[in-house]
């Protein structure tokens, strides 16, 4: 069932991700080279509880951390841990805040001090699919609309869609209907209709499409062991432009500072 979104409720959805919005931004303030992935996952619990509310993912399904951290080859749902970056590195740093009774859920690749050109590349590229996506999710459209616009330029520009992972409806819970595939046809699926709130999030491959779940019942690799980038916002679908809810302002402030 696809729960449809009062005003009253959005706005909470985006007092939430107001807060997290934050968080990823005081996140992004500390990568840099030598940091642990957990020192990175310490500081979102902090800071996301500091601001009255709690990290969506931590105990989530016995998931034990507040983060999902996925450096290079890792796609999705990596532990934070005592891995310690490195120049050439990227990272996906996805998270999510609960908060008044409804979560937001966001993420963010990043590069670690010299990233290869062709890894540029991938990370901006995914970034631009999700834009591209959320540029789709206006009422009177499909859900394929949205799959079809990240998909197809990906592929267009030499990288590949995974596929046995999908965005999701959001709010009172952290997975709701209906999912978001990142390929698809134009004009198939799920009609759009004011009220979704949706997390869009692209998962592209430099390599094949191809992934494989850890022995850790988590973590999602590439087969191919090429990176992978992630990028994700929390979108309303409304009539004639979605609205984003999430927001990389505060990542992209603490990368030029």
């Amino acid at each position: 069932m696809i729960f449809y979104k009062t005003e009253e409720e959005i706005e909470l959805i985006r007092q939430s991700a107001l807060i997290l919005g934050k968080a990823h931004g005081e996140i992004a303030s500390l990568i840099e080279e030598g940091v642990t992935t957990l020192a990175l996952d310490k500081r979102a619990k902090e800071f996301i509880q500091d601001n009255g509310a709690q990290p969506s993912f931590l105990n989530y399904n016995g998931f034990p951390n507040s983060l999902c951290i996925s450096p290079n080859a890792v796609v999705v749902h990596g532990f934070p841990g005592k891995y310690e970056l490195k120049s050439g590195d990227i990272i996906s740093v996805d998270c999510g805040v609960f908060y008044k009774g409804f979560h937001s859920d966001s993420a963010y690749t990043h590069g670690v001090g010299e990233v290869s050109e062709e890894t540029i590349k991938l990370l901006q590229v995914t970034k631009e699919s999700l834009y591209l996506g959320i540029d789709k999710a206006i009422a009177g459209n499909r859900m394929g609309d949205i799959s079809y616009a990240v998909q197809q330029h990906a592929e267009s520009n030499g990288f590949t869609v995974v596929r046995e992972l999908v965005g999701h409806g959001i709010g009172r819970n952290l997975h709701e209907a209906p999912e978001v595939p990142n390929y698809g046809k134009r004009g198939q699926g799920v009609k759009l209709q004011e009220g979704m709130v949706l997390a869009i999030e692209p998962m592209i491959n430099a390599g094949t499409r191809n992934v494989v779940q850890e022995e850790d019942g988590w973590t999602i690799r590439t087969r191919d062991k090429k990176p992978s980038a992630h990028f994700e916002h929390t979108v309303v679908v409304r009539k004639g432009e979605a609205e984003v809810l999430t927001t990389f302002e505060y990542i992209e402030k603490a990368k030029k500072s």
